[in-house]
């Protein structure tokens, strides 16, 4: 646990068990989503298999990006999600992070 505490950069127990508790809710709901979405467009598992990917990627991923959001400032973690979207966005669209800026001293 004192690894997520420092990668993620939460200072409690408490926090890591919110943070596990908001991905499993988010999880769920957008499974929830998905098959809503999915009925909707009267999709099954007879139609082609890019065509799920497709409106799954179209529709699902951002969704989810808003639930996580949403259920994160509910829970109170609301600067924590912010920025794993954040990062996981930039990594979606490759974007590179700005690197920190070092102070040489001489």
């Amino acid at each position: 646990m004192d690894f997520l505490k420092r990668r993620w950069g939460v200072t409690s127990p408490y926090q890591v068990a919110v943070i596990f508790l908001v991905f499993a809710i988010t999880g769920m709901l957008s499974v929830y989503v998905s098959r809503f979405v999915f009925e909707i467009l009267h999709l099954t598992k007879e139609d082609p298999f890019w065509l799920r990917a497709v409106v799954y990627i179209v529709t699902v991923l951002p969704a989810y990006q808003v639930i996580l959001l949403t259920v994160g400032t509910i829970f109170g973690q609301h600067k924590f999600f912010k920025n794993f979207l954040r990062i996981m966005l930039g990594r979606f669209l490759f974007w590179k992070r700005p690197k920190k800026k070092t102070s040489k001293v001489s």
